[in-house]
Protein backbone atom coordinates (compact mmCIF):
# COMPACT_ATOMS: atom_id res chain seq x y z
CA UNK A 1 0.00 0.00 0.00
CA UNK A 2 1.47 3.32 -1.07
CA UNK A 3 0.94 6.09 1.48
CA UNK A 4 1.24 9.78 0.60
CA UNK A 5 0.65 13.17 2.22
CA UNK A 6 -1.29 16.23 1.11
CA UNK A 7 -0.25 19.37 2.97
CA UNK A 8 -2.43 22.47 2.59
CA UNK A 9 -0.01 24.92 4.26
CA UNK A 10 -2.51 25.63 7.05
CA UNK A 11 -1.95 28.92 8.83
CA UNK A 12 -2.22 29.25 12.60
CA UNK A 13 -3.65 32.07 14.68
CA UNK A 14 -0.97 34.51 15.83
CA UNK A 15 1.61 33.40 13.24
CA UNK A 16 2.58 34.93 9.88
CA UNK A 17 1.57 33.04 6.75
CA UNK A 18 5.23 32.42 6.01
CA UNK A 19 5.43 30.12 9.05
CA UNK A 20 2.90 27.80 7.38
CA UNK A 21 5.01 27.62 4.23
CA UNK A 22 8.18 26.88 6.19
CA UNK A 23 6.33 24.13 8.02
CA UNK A 24 5.25 22.62 4.67
CA UNK A 25 8.91 22.36 3.63
CA UNK A 26 9.90 20.86 6.99
CA UNK A 27 7.08 18.34 6.75
CA UNK A 28 8.12 17.38 3.21
CA UNK A 29 11.66 16.64 4.36
CA UNK A 30 10.36 14.45 7.18
CA UNK A 31 7.91 12.71 4.82
CA UNK A 32 10.78 11.78 2.53
CA UNK A 33 12.85 10.42 5.42
CA UNK A 34 9.84 8.40 6.62
CA UNK A 35 9.29 6.74 3.25
CA UNK A 36 6.08 8.42 2.06
CA UNK A 37 5.47 7.93 -1.67
CA UNK A 38 4.25 11.43 -2.61
CA UNK A 39 4.03 14.85 -1.04
CA UNK A 40 1.34 16.99 -2.60
CA UNK A 41 0.32 20.62 -2.09
CA UNK A 42 -3.00 22.32 -2.81
CA UNK A 43 -4.45 25.38 -4.54
CA UNK A 44 -6.56 27.85 -2.58
CA UNK A 45 -6.90 31.57 -3.26
CA UNK A 46 -7.45 34.43 -0.79
CA UNK A 47 -8.18 32.03 2.09
CA UNK A 48 -6.96 33.24 5.52
CA UNK A 49 -6.45 29.69 6.75
CA UNK A 50 -4.29 28.50 3.84
CA UNK A 51 -1.03 30.08 2.70
CA UNK A 52 -0.50 28.03 -0.48
CA UNK A 53 -2.04 29.95 -3.38
CA UNK A 54 0.35 28.81 -6.10
CA UNK A 55 0.96 25.04 -6.40
CA UNK A 56 3.73 25.26 -9.03
CA UNK A 57 5.79 27.67 -6.93
CA UNK A 58 5.34 25.60 -3.78
CA UNK A 59 6.00 22.35 -5.68
CA UNK A 60 9.30 23.82 -6.89
CA UNK A 61 10.27 24.72 -3.33
CA UNK A 62 9.33 21.26 -2.02
CA UNK A 63 11.21 19.50 -4.81
CA UNK A 64 14.25 21.67 -4.15
CA UNK A 65 14.13 20.87 -0.43
CA UNK A 66 13.94 17.09 -1.01
CA UNK A 67 15.76 14.53 -3.13
CA UNK A 68 13.61 11.49 -3.88
CA UNK A 69 9.97 11.83 -2.86
CA UNK A 70 7.43 12.46 -5.62
CA UNK A 71 6.04 16.00 -5.59
CA UNK A 72 2.68 17.05 -6.98
CA UNK A 73 -0.51 19.02 -6.73
CA UNK A 74 -3.76 18.06 -5.16
CA UNK A 75 -4.58 19.86 -7.29
CA UNK A 76 -4.23 22.59 -9.87
CA UNK A 77 -7.75 23.91 -10.54
CA UNK A 78 -8.01 23.99 -14.31
CA UNK A 79 -10.86 26.55 -14.55
CA UNK A 80 -8.48 29.10 -12.99
CA UNK A 81 -5.71 28.66 -15.59
CA UNK A 82 -4.97 28.42 -19.30
CA UNK A 83 -4.06 24.80 -20.20
CA UNK A 84 -0.85 25.86 -21.97
CA UNK A 85 0.39 27.72 -18.90
CA UNK A 86 -0.27 24.68 -16.69
CA UNK A 87 1.56 22.45 -19.18
CA UNK A 88 4.56 24.77 -19.30
CA UNK A 89 4.76 25.00 -15.52
CA UNK A 90 4.65 21.25 -14.95
CA UNK A 91 7.01 20.60 -17.85
CA UNK A 92 9.59 22.92 -16.32
CA UNK A 93 9.26 21.25 -12.94
CA UNK A 94 9.57 17.79 -14.50
CA UNK A 95 12.64 18.84 -16.48
CA UNK A 96 14.33 20.17 -13.35
CA UNK A 97 13.27 17.18 -11.20
CA UNK A 98 12.94 14.24 -13.63
CA UNK A 99 10.87 11.29 -12.52
CA UNK A 100 9.51 13.06 -9.43
CA UNK A 101 6.65 15.31 -10.56
CA UNK A 102 2.90 14.52 -10.58
CA UNK A 103 0.05 16.69 -11.80
CA UNK A 104 -3.29 16.50 -10.01
CA UNK A 105 -6.06 18.39 -11.80
CA UNK A 106 -9.27 19.65 -10.23
CA UNK A 107 -12.24 21.65 -11.45
CA UNK A 108 -13.23 23.81 -8.46
CA UNK A 109 -12.90 27.59 -8.97
CA UNK A 110 -12.56 30.10 -6.14
CA UNK A 111 -14.98 29.51 -3.31
CA UNK A 112 -16.50 33.00 -3.25
CA UNK A 113 -17.78 35.27 -6.01
CA UNK A 114 -15.10 37.98 -5.41
CA UNK A 115 -12.33 35.37 -5.67
CA UNK A 116 -13.82 33.90 -8.85
CA UNK A 117 -13.98 37.38 -10.39
CA UNK A 118 -10.40 38.11 -9.35
CA UNK A 119 -9.25 34.85 -10.95
CA UNK A 120 -11.22 35.49 -14.16
CA UNK A 121 -12.27 31.88 -13.61
CA UNK A 122 -13.91 30.11 -16.54
CA UNK A 123 -17.09 28.05 -16.27
CA UNK A 124 -17.00 24.61 -14.71
CA UNK A 125 -19.57 22.72 -16.78
CA UNK A 126 -18.59 19.24 -17.92
CA UNK A 127 -18.07 20.12 -21.58
CA UNK A 128 -15.79 23.09 -20.85
CA UNK A 129 -13.75 21.07 -18.38
CA UNK A 130 -13.37 18.15 -20.79
CA UNK A 131 -12.23 20.52 -23.54
CA UNK A 132 -9.64 22.17 -21.28
CA UNK A 133 -8.46 18.79 -20.02
CA UNK A 134 -8.08 17.47 -23.59
CA UNK A 135 -6.10 20.57 -24.51
CA UNK A 136 -3.84 20.22 -21.47
CA UNK A 137 -3.15 16.57 -22.27
CA UNK A 138 -2.28 17.45 -25.87
CA UNK A 139 0.27 20.00 -24.69
CA UNK A 140 1.77 17.48 -22.26
CA UNK A 141 2.08 14.68 -24.84
CA UNK A 142 3.34 16.88 -27.67
CA UNK A 143 0.28 16.57 -29.92
CA UNK A 144 -1.12 20.06 -29.29
CA UNK A 145 -1.34 22.94 -31.78
CA UNK A 146 1.79 24.43 -30.19
CA UNK A 147 4.61 22.75 -28.30
CA UNK A 148 4.89 23.33 -24.56
CA UNK A 149 8.49 23.91 -23.52
CA UNK A 150 10.63 22.39 -22.27
CA UNK A 151 9.79 19.19 -24.14
CA UNK A 152 9.77 16.15 -21.88
CA UNK A 153 11.47 12.81 -22.35
CA UNK A 154 8.84 11.03 -20.25
CA UNK A 155 5.16 11.82 -19.54
CA UNK A 156 4.10 13.46 -16.29
CA UNK A 157 1.56 11.29 -14.40
CA UNK A 158 -1.84 12.98 -14.51
CA UNK A 159 -4.44 12.46 -11.76
CA UNK A 160 -8.02 13.72 -11.74
CA UNK A 161 -9.52 14.95 -8.48
CA UNK A 162 -12.85 13.21 -8.74
CA UNK A 163 -15.96 14.73 -7.20
CA UNK A 164 -19.33 13.94 -8.74
CA UNK A 165 -18.99 13.86 -12.53
CA UNK A 166 -15.20 14.01 -12.17
CA UNK A 167 -15.05 10.30 -11.40
CA UNK A 168 -17.08 9.54 -14.53
CA UNK A 169 -14.67 11.64 -16.63
CA UNK A 170 -11.64 9.94 -15.07
CA UNK A 171 -13.11 6.55 -15.93
CA UNK A 172 -13.92 7.51 -19.51
CA UNK A 173 -10.40 8.87 -20.06
CA UNK A 174 -8.65 6.02 -18.26
CA UNK A 175 -6.98 8.38 -15.78
CA UNK A 176 -5.98 7.76 -12.16
CA UNK A 177 -8.54 9.29 -9.79
CA UNK A 178 -8.31 10.85 -6.34
CA UNK A 179 -11.50 10.38 -4.33
CA UNK A 180 -12.68 11.35 -0.87
CA UNK A 181 -15.74 12.37 1.10
CA UNK A 182 -19.08 10.80 0.21
CA UNK A 183 -17.63 8.96 -2.80
CA UNK A 184 -15.79 6.64 -0.41
CA UNK A 185 -19.17 5.14 0.51
CA UNK A 186 -20.41 4.83 -3.09
CA UNK A 187 -19.04 1.44 -4.07
CA UNK A 188 -21.17 1.35 -7.21
CA UNK A 189 -19.53 4.55 -8.50
CA UNK A 190 -16.06 3.22 -7.64
CA UNK A 191 -16.80 -0.06 -9.43
CA UNK A 192 -18.03 1.83 -12.52
CA UNK A 193 -14.81 3.81 -12.51
CA UNK A 194 -12.71 0.64 -12.38
CA UNK A 195 -14.68 -0.91 -15.22
CA UNK A 196 -14.45 2.14 -17.47
CA UNK A 197 -10.84 3.09 -16.70
CA UNK A 198 -9.48 -0.36 -17.54
CA UNK A 199 -5.69 -0.60 -17.35
CA UNK A 200 -5.48 3.13 -16.58
CA UNK A 201 -7.55 2.75 -13.43
CA UNK A 202 -5.75 3.72 -10.23
CA UNK A 203 -7.63 4.83 -7.14
CA UNK A 204 -6.06 7.22 -4.66
CA UNK A 205 -8.25 7.45 -1.55
CA UNK A 206 -8.03 10.73 0.33
CA UNK A 207 -8.86 10.72 4.04
CA UNK A 208 -8.31 12.77 7.19
CA UNK A 209 -6.30 10.55 9.54
CA UNK A 210 -4.59 11.43 12.83
CA UNK A 211 -3.06 9.01 15.30
CA UNK A 212 -4.10 10.45 18.64
CA UNK A 213 -7.15 11.63 20.52
CA UNK A 214 -10.17 13.17 18.78
CA UNK A 215 -9.18 16.58 20.15
CA UNK A 216 -6.48 16.68 17.46
CA UNK A 217 -9.21 16.91 14.82
CA UNK A 218 -11.12 19.66 16.62
CA UNK A 219 -9.21 22.71 15.23
CA UNK A 220 -9.85 21.68 11.63
CA UNK A 221 -13.48 20.81 12.38
CA UNK A 222 -14.01 24.20 14.00
CA UNK A 223 -12.44 26.01 11.04
CA UNK A 224 -14.86 24.24 8.73
CA UNK A 225 -17.82 25.20 10.93
CA UNK A 226 -16.65 28.82 11.00
CA UNK A 227 -16.33 28.85 7.21
CA UNK A 228 -19.84 27.46 6.78
CA UNK A 229 -21.33 30.27 8.91
CA UNK A 230 -19.07 33.25 8.09
CA UNK A 231 -17.92 32.43 4.55
CA UNK A 232 -14.26 32.70 5.57
CA UNK A 233 -12.04 29.67 6.29
CA UNK A 234 -9.92 30.80 9.27
CA UNK A 235 -6.45 29.90 10.58
CA UNK A 236 -6.19 26.98 12.99
CA UNK A 237 -6.72 27.72 16.66
CA UNK A 238 -5.92 25.61 19.75
CA UNK A 239 -8.60 23.00 20.50
CA UNK A 240 -11.26 24.31 22.86
CA UNK A 241 -13.88 21.67 23.76
CA UNK A 242 -15.80 24.32 25.72
CA UNK A 243 -16.14 26.75 22.82
CA UNK A 244 -19.65 28.10 22.37
CA UNK A 245 -21.19 27.01 19.07
CA UNK A 246 -24.54 27.51 17.43
CA UNK A 247 -26.57 24.42 16.66
CA UNK A 248 -25.55 24.61 13.01
CA UNK A 249 -21.87 24.93 13.89
CA UNK A 250 -22.06 22.06 16.34
CA UNK A 251 -23.59 19.85 13.66
CA UNK A 252 -20.79 20.72 11.23
CA UNK A 253 -18.13 20.01 13.87
CA UNK A 254 -19.66 16.67 14.80
CA UNK A 255 -19.92 15.62 11.15
CA UNK A 256 -16.27 16.60 10.52
CA UNK A 257 -15.08 14.68 13.58
CA UNK A 258 -17.04 11.63 12.45
CA UNK A 259 -15.33 11.72 9.04
CA UNK A 260 -11.84 11.99 10.56
CA UNK A 261 -10.08 8.75 11.50
CA UNK A 262 -8.55 9.22 14.95
CA UNK A 263 -7.53 7.01 17.86
CA UNK A 264 -4.55 5.00 18.98
CA UNK A 265 -2.48 3.03 16.49
CA UNK A 266 -4.63 -0.12 16.82
CA UNK A 267 -7.89 1.77 16.27
CA UNK A 268 -6.54 3.69 13.30
CA UNK A 269 -5.04 0.55 11.74
CA UNK A 270 -8.40 -1.22 11.96
CA UNK A 271 -10.31 1.71 10.44
CA UNK A 272 -7.77 2.10 7.64
CA UNK A 273 -8.04 -1.60 6.87
CA UNK A 274 -11.81 -1.22 6.58
CA UNK A 275 -11.37 1.83 4.31
CA UNK A 276 -8.91 0.02 2.04
CA UNK A 277 -11.10 -3.07 1.73
CA UNK A 278 -14.28 -1.03 1.24
CA UNK A 279 -12.88 1.17 -1.53
CA UNK A 280 -10.28 -1.09 -3.15
CA UNK A 281 -7.74 1.72 -2.72
CA UNK A 282 -4.44 1.50 -4.56
CA UNK A 283 -2.97 4.33 -2.50
CA UNK A 284 -3.84 6.44 0.55
CA UNK A 285 -3.48 10.22 0.47
CA UNK A 286 -3.54 11.52 4.05
CA UNK A 287 -4.81 15.10 4.31
CA UNK A 288 -4.95 15.82 8.03
CA UNK A 289 -3.84 18.91 9.88
CA UNK A 290 -4.01 20.07 13.50
CA UNK A 291 -2.92 22.98 15.66
CA UNK A 292 -0.15 21.09 17.46
CA UNK A 293 2.70 20.63 15.00
CA UNK A 294 4.45 18.19 17.33
CA UNK A 295 1.37 15.98 17.47
CA UNK A 296 1.07 16.16 13.68
CA UNK A 297 4.70 15.08 13.28
CA UNK A 298 4.18 12.18 15.68
CA UNK A 299 1.08 11.10 13.74
CA UNK A 300 2.95 11.33 10.43
CA UNK A 301 5.67 9.12 11.88
CA UNK A 302 3.24 6.36 12.86
CA UNK A 303 1.27 6.58 9.61
CA UNK A 304 4.36 6.41 7.40
CA UNK A 305 4.99 3.17 5.45
CA UNK A 306 7.86 2.47 7.85
CA UNK A 307 5.76 3.35 10.90
CA UNK A 308 4.49 1.08 13.64
CA UNK A 309 0.87 1.40 12.54
CA UNK A 310 1.39 -0.68 9.38
CA UNK A 311 3.11 -3.41 11.35
CA UNK A 312 0.05 -3.51 13.61
CA UNK A 313 -2.26 -3.64 10.59
CA UNK A 314 -0.26 -6.53 9.08
CA UNK A 315 -0.46 -8.45 12.34
CA UNK A 316 -4.22 -7.87 12.50
CA UNK A 317 -5.01 -8.81 8.89
CA UNK A 318 -2.48 -11.59 8.38
CA UNK A 319 -0.21 -12.18 5.39
CA UNK A 320 -1.41 -11.20 1.91
CA UNK A 321 -3.24 -13.79 -0.14
CA UNK A 322 -1.15 -15.72 -2.67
Amino acid sequence: MRVSLLDRSRTRAGEPDSAALRHTLDRARRAEALGYHRFWVAEHHAVPGIAGGSPPVLMASVAGATERIRVGSGGVMLPNHQPLVVAEQVAMLAALHPGRVDLGIGRTPGFTAPVRRALRAAGTDDDAFRADLDELRSFLDGTGPVTARPRLDAPVPLFLLATGAGLEIAGELGLPAVVGGRLLDDRAALDRYRSRAGDGGYLVVSADVLVGGPELALPEAWALAAARTTGEFPPLEPPDPGRWMSGRQRGTVEAALARTITGDADDVAARLDDLIVRTGADELLLTSSTWDRGALAASDEQLAPTGALWSRRAQATGPPAT
